[in-house]
Formats: structure tokens, C-alpha cells, sequence
């Protein structure tokens, strides 16, 4: 392994995932629920950027300009080469934490990100990371962190120990890292099923294995088998950041705080006697056995007046992007709660034409209704972490990210007729990116290119995938014939035209 990856796996590339935790937008919602003011991002940073998808997305999307750093150099040169489609406000650059982070050419931030950094970096690197945000985040701003979290991870720390040793001690000479994982996950599949105590202490050991075996080996590689890997307790995570003057604030999806679909009443109220904030998080993870965190701290946060938080709600504006008939009635993380339909109806109704509104407005058609401000936001902020709402951004940001948004759009689709990996179209309404799978990004790519009836996007998305000698799989079976597959490509097709394009269309992801 080449000494620049400092022990972290460089010879098999990241994921292309995508990741709103690090959309400043995404951190609006949560803060307010916790009460919190929310700080203007002008400059962001994302430590450790992978691919640079997320970046790219925020660069090109949002009005803040990006700094960033990935130190594996194929990563590097993908994220550089979708900023100079776009255009966007990046600045991204292939080097080591030790080096970028001591750069005196940088800003002060109002937003830094890391994701998929913290737990599998040295302490050395970690104790770096800390003193740039001391130095570098500016009061106000926010930290969005995520880790492994203890005691979540215990017992598949050593299925993790297992396999990088493997890995380490019985790879052979030359042997790539794909090979190595799926080699690894084998033996120890083996060693455990011959583990007869460690399954009678631990039952649920073969079925960690085998979902571990299932996974992306892309994504495997970098979970499991770099040389540092340090799951902590958040009390442990506080410790760390003390330092850097953040407290914490509260998680990025707000589900995870979202109390009723998480804990029971014993439980709640186990957690509400706990007087020290900071020790109940702790608590929390046990009761949840918490495996992985995607938190926001803030250094300086603020505590906002109810006039403050409604000045702030109100200027919020919302767009459904679910159809209104698709919105489940329930959501569900450990425990599963129903969504009222005395308060979620009259809402989803009023969203139902998938326009922009305003919170202001959508209270004034709620007038009579018997809803309350405080049941308004928590609905909004619910639905937006479900992926049903998105905040939309204001007309300036919007017609500023428009052209960046339709060129990187364009070079993702393009990139998508021979490589489905990037799951993503980049919209300047939301800011951010939205879900959407190759079959539908080959629909999106017929229409830009002026074919406008579903026959002619499921003719355009069969040609795309015979080039590679592709086939579609329905209800878990291959089709063969190509009957078959324009026959599936076709109701797919019919169903994005009834269902989505408009939508798409809504959030400018159609370049017309």
C-alpha cells in the first residue's frame, strides 16, 4: 500500500453515493426543531470528499462557494472533472489532511462536512481535523460529523478484526483489493459456522456475516479493512470536539430525534431524568443500540425566542415531490408510528399540487382547521425527512444555480448510458440532488434530446442498455427477450410520464 493513504484503502475507489447530511439545507429543519438559529453558508468545506458527488451537487446547486480535499487522487480527478462541467463555486484538491488543513490561503467556514472521515482515520489525522475546525469554522457555524458509534458496533468488531487481518496476513502477493475482500468475508463465513460457543454467545453472529456478505465490495473495502477504525461513545466524540468550542446540536435527519419512533414511554421517560444532555445521548445509543451517527454541532450555538423561530418558519418555503397518494401513512425506525390524518391531510392537500408554498401561506389555509403552528412544523419537518418535501430555495439562489445545475445534469446523463453507479440528478429548486434511478435517468436523457412519448423513452433506454449486453430483472427473474424488456421498459415509462415528469419538470431536472 502507497504511504500517501496513510493506512487507509486507496487501490479500490470509494462509492458514488450521495450524501444530504452535507447540504446545508438539510441542517435548517433540525435546528429549528431544536430551537436553534440557523446561520447564513456563504463558504462550506467537506473533508475527505470520496467521489465528490455531494460536493459537486452543493457547488453547483447552492449559492455557498466549496473547499474541499480527498487525498486519493482518482477521486480527485472525478470530482475535478464534474466542477468543470458545471462551472460550480469548488475549489477541490487531492491533498493529505495534514497539508490542506495547515493551507493559510483558506476562509473562515460557516459549514464544514464529514462523512465517513472520523472512524477510520489515526488519531493523528483526527487531532488535525480538530484543530482545524477550532481554527477554521467560523462562530455560528455548523459541523456536520458522522461516525461509527458504540455500543452499536460491538459485537461486529469482531467480525471487522477477522477480516482485515485476513486480508493482511493471508492475501497474496499482488492480489487486488476485490479479490482480498471477497476472500476475507469467506474465511470468515467458515471460521464462524465452526464457532460453535461464539454462536451460542453472540446467536446473531452468522446473520451479521451473512449481511456483510452481501454488501457493496466497494463499500466493504473501506468500512472494514483500513488499518485505523475506531467506533467511539458520543461522550468519547464530545471529548474530541471539546476542543474546537462546538456543542452539540442535534442529529441530521430529524427522525433520529424524533422521539415517539424510537423509544416507548418507558423508555422516553427513562431519557427525560436524565438532567446532563450531553450523558443522555449516551443513554440513548444504549437504548437504541446505536450503530452509526450523522450529528450537526455548532460552535456558539444560539437559543432563538418563539417570535425569532416564526419570522424564521415563515420565510420557509416547500415543494411535495412524493405523490400525494404516495406519501405512507406511518414511519417507522424502531418503533413504527401513524402519521394523524387530522393533521397530515389538510396539509399533504394543500401541497398535493406540487408547487412552491410558503409556511406563511400554508398556515393561512390551515386557518380553521384546528392545527397549530407548532403541528404545521412538525408535519413539514417530518415529511422532509422522509424525502416526501423539499425546502426550496429562494428565486436568486434558484436562478443562480440554474445553468450550473442543467450542465452537470447533462454530463451525469451522459456518463449514465454506459455506467449506472451515479443514482442522481442535481435540481437548483431544492438545492440538492434527487433520487433517480439509470432506467429513469435514460428516460430524462430521451427527453432532453427531444423525443417526447414513452414509447420513444423505453426504445432510447433499450438501445442504451443492448450496447452492454444489459437486461432488465422484474420480480427477481432476467428478461431475456427483447419483447420482454420493451414490454417492462414501456410500463416504466408510461408510469414516469403519469407520475414523476412533472414533478421532474417542477424541480427543473428536464432542462426545459
Amino acid at each position: 500500500m502507497s504511504v500517501w493513504s496513510d493506512g487507509y484503502v486507496s487501490d479500490i475507489n470509494y462509492t458514488y453515493g450521495y450524501y444530504a447530511e452535507l447540504d446545508p439545507q438539510r441542517a435548517v429543519l433540525p435546528l429549528l426543531m431544536a430551537g436553534l438559529a440557523v446561520p447564513p453558508v456563504r463558504t462550506a468545506c467537506e473533508l475527505g470528499f470520496g467521489q465528490g458527488l455531494s460536493i459537486n451537487v452543493h457547488g453547483a446547486a447552492g449559492p455557498a462557494g466549496w473547499w474541499g480535499t480527498d487525498f486519493n487522487p482518482a477521486h480527485t480527478s472525478f470530482a475535478q472533472e464534474l466542477a468543470s462541467q458545471s462551472g460550480g463555486q469548488l475549489h477541490l484538491v487531492d491533498q493529505a489532511f495534514s497539508e490542506f488543513c495547515a493551507r493559510e490561503d483558506l476562509p473562515g467556514f460557516d459549514f464544514i462536512g464529514l462523512h465517513g472521515i472520523w472512524s477510520w482515520v489515526s488519531d493523528d489525522n483526527r487531532r488535525i481535523l480538530v484543530d482545524f475546525i477550532r481554527r477554521k469554522l467560523n462562530v455560528g457555524g455548523v459541523l456536520y460529523i458522522s461516525y461509527n458509534t458504540l455500543p452499536g458496533w460491538s459485537a461486529a468488531a469482531p467480525i471487522r478484526h477477522v477480516m482485515a487481518e485476513h486480508a493482511h496476513v493471508m492475501s497474496a502477493p499482488g492480489q487486488g483489493m476485490v479479490q482480498r475482500v471477497k476472500d476475507s468475508v469467506h474465511f470468515t463465513r467458515e471460521l464462524l459456522k465452526l464457532s460453535h460457543s461464539y454462536q451460542r454467545q453472540v446467536p446473531s453472529i452468522l446473520e451479521r456475516v451473512e449481511q456483510v456478505s452481501g454488501q457493496n465490495l466497494h463499500y466493504l473495502a473501506h468500512e472494514y479493512f483500513n488499518r485505523d477504525w475506531h467506533p467511539v461513545y458520543f461522550s468519547e466524540m464530545q471529548d474530541w470536539l471539546e476542543p474546537a468550542k462546538v456543542s452539540f446540536a442535534c442529529s441530521a435527519n430529524y427522525l433520529d430525534d424524533f422521539a415517539p419512533c424510537l423509544l416507548d414511554e418507558q423508555q422516553q421517560a427513562f431519557l427525560a431524568a436524565i438532567p446532563d444532555a450531553a450523558f443522555a445521548q449516551t443513554a440513548k445509543d444504549y437504548l437504541l443500540n446505536k450503530q452509526f451517527r450523522t450529528d450537526y454541532w455548532v460552535k456558539g450555538a444560539r437559543r432563538i425566542s418563539s417570535v425569532q423561530a416564526e419570522k424564521a418558519w415563515n420565510a420557509l418555503r416547500f415543494m411535495l415531490i412524493s405523490r400525494r397518494d404516495a406519501v405512507q401513512p406511518s414511519i417507522r425506525r424502531q418503533r413504527e408510528v401513524n402519521l394523524v390524518p387530522e393533521i397530515y391531510q389538510p396539509v399533504l392537500d394543500l401541497l398535493a399540487d406540487h408547487g412552491v408554498h410558503a409556511v406563511a401561506q400554508l398556515a393561512e389555509g390551515l386557518a380553521g382547521s384546528g392545527i397549530t403552528r407548532a403541528q404545521l412544523h412538525e408535519v413539514l419537518t417530518i415529511l422532509h425527512a422522509t424525502g416526501d418535501l423539499v425546502l426550496v430555495q429562494d428565486a436568486d439562489s434558484i436562478a443562480q444555480a440554474r445553468p450550473r445545475c442543467e450542465a452537470l445534469n447533462r454530463h451525469l446523463l451522459q456518463l449514465n448510458r454506459v455506467n449506472g453507479d451515479i443514482r442522481h440528478l442535481v435540481s437548483p429548486v431544492s438545492g440538492g440532488a434527487v433520487a433517480c434511478d439509470r432506467i429513469v435517468q435514460l428516460f430524462v436523457l430521451a427527453y432532453t434530446e427531444g423525443l417526447r412519448e414513452p414509447a420513444q423513452w423505453a426504445g432510447f433506454a433499450w438501445e442504451a442498455l443492448q450496447m452492454q449486453g444489459q437486461c432488465l430483472v422484474h420480480e427477481g427473474k432476467t428478461l431475456e427477450t427483447e419483447a420482454d424488456n420493451l414490454a417492462e421498459l414501456q410500463r416504466l415509462a408510461d408510469a414516469f410520464a403519469l407520475h414523476q415528469l412533472a414533478i421532474f419538470r417542477r424541480l427543473e431536472l428536464l432542462g426545459d
